[in-house]
Order: structure tokens, then sequence, then C-alpha cells
């Protein structure tokens, strides 16, 4: 699978993670859809700080929920992020790694290219 949109870089948005299927729609992309109000753009792998930050803001994404397709996550999983709770994350000290060429280029609107970069995954 493929998309025509463009990631950080101005290149082919690739594939952020099908197992589990991540993106608004569930298509392992993190695609900019109007619809979106989470605006779930950047590519992270997320990890167990960054988990228990998120439950502490309310927002649980350990805890499986079919209604929603969404299996839960653990550390190491790849996930879509809200660009709004990865800034809140990076303030507090836990901003999960990015995968930049998953990263969708609507996230630019947001984020420097030099921060997203500062917290890019290295192997």
């Amino acid at each position: 699978m493929t998309s025509n949109a463009l990631n950080v870089f101005g290149q082919p948005l690739e594939a952020c993670c099908f197992e589990p299927a991540t993106g608004f729609s569930r298509d392992g992309f993190c695609h900019h859809a109007a619809q979106d109000r989470g605006q779930h753009l950047l590519c992270a792998e997320v990890t167990q700080a960054f988990l228990d930050f998120s439950l502490q803001q309310g927002n649980d994404l350990i805890t499986p929920r079919v209604l929603f397709q969404f299996p839960g996550l653990k550390a190491g999983d790849r996930w879509c992020l809200c660009v709004s709770r990865w800034l809140e994350a990076k303030d507090a000290g836990v901003a999960p790694p990015l995968m930049l060429a998953s990263c969708h280029q609507e996230a630019l609107s947001k984020i420097p290219l030099a921060l997203l970069q500062a917290h890019s995954w290295q192997p």
C-alpha cells in the first residue's frame, strides 16, 4: 500500500505501522484528514514513559477498545500520534521518538522541522 501524501521532507509519506493498523483511518499511514480533530500526523515508536504520561492526561492508549478498532499499545509499538499530545509529552520530557519519513508534512504547520529532527528515531 502506498500514499499520495508527502512527509516532512517533501517526499512520499511512508507507512507508519500495519500491525497494529494505525492512522485516523486505520490504513497504516499518518494521513491528514479534515475530520481528524486530533491531527494524528506524527508516527512515533511509543515508550512506556509516554504511555504512562498519556494515561495520566486521561488518554488511555494501553487498554484495547474494539469498538474503535484500537488494540491497545505497548512500548515499542508504532502509532500515529496527535500533534498536540506529542507536544505536551515533549514539554514533560517524555516525547517518544519519531519516524520522520512517516510523519505527514502538515505537522510542519505546528512543529518546526528542526524540533522533529531533534526527536527522530535512531536505530
